[in-house]
C-alpha cells in the first residue's frame, strides 16, 4: 500500500522556490503517473510564467484548478480570442478555483509570487492537439508571447 502525500508547507515553499529558478517561472509535482486516469498535481507558478490560451476538446478532460496560495487571474476566451470572462482566483478568497468544461478556451496570469495551484483532470497525459491550441495567442517561446502576457496581466491592473 502506498503511503499519503500532503500538501503542506514544506511542499509548497519547494515549488515556490523551483518555480523561481526555472526559466518557465512555474514548477509541478504530480501525486500520478502520467498513465493513470486521474491527474492530479500540484503546481508553483511564479509572476512571468507563459501560459497561452488553451482548451481541451477531449470529453473527459474537465479541469479543475483550486488555488491553495496566492492570486491569479483567469481569463476565458471565445474562438476569435475576445475575453469572455476574467476572474481573480485568490486562495482564503471569494473564489478559489474554477471547474472548467471541455471545450473552453481559457488562460491563466500569476497576481502574486509563490502562488500555487492544485489540478485535477483526466488521465493519461497527451499533449495538446489540433485545435488545442488557440491560433490567435503566440505559444510559449514565440516572439510577441512576452508582450501578450503582458496584455493579459494588465486587465487584471
Amino acid at each position: 500500500m502506498a503511503a499519503p502525500r500532503y500538501l503542506d508547507q514544506g511542499l509548497f515553499s519547494e515549488l515556490a522556490e523551483k518555480a523561481a529558478t526555472s526559466p518557465r517561472k512555474r514548477q509541478h509535482h504530480n501525486f500520478h503517473e502520467m498513465d493513470e486516469p486521474c491527474h492530479r498535481l500540484a503546481v508553483g507558478l511564479q509572476p512571468g510564467t507563459y501560459i497561452p490560451p488553451h482548451r481541451h476538446l477531449s470529453a473527459d478532460k474537465a479541469e479543475c484548478l483550486l488555488v491553495l496560495k496566492g492570486r491569479l487571474g483567469l481569463l476565458i476566451f471565445d474562438e476569435q480570442g475576445t475575453v469572455l470572462e476574467q476572474r481573480e482566483l485568490v486562495a482564503g478568497g471569494d473564489c478559489v478555483g474554477v471547474d472548467l468544461p471541455p471545450g473552453l478556451f481559457h488562460a491563466l496570469v500569476v497576481l502574486e509570487p509563490d502562488s500555487l495551484l492544485f489540478e485535477c483532470k483526466a488521465g493519461p497525459y497527451r499533449p495538446l492537439g489540433d485545435g488545442e491550441q488557440a491560433n490567435w495567442a503566440p505559444r510559449e517561446g514565440d516572439p510577441g508571447a512576452v508582450d501578450y502576457l503582458a496584455w493579459m496581466c494588465s486587465l487584471f491592473a
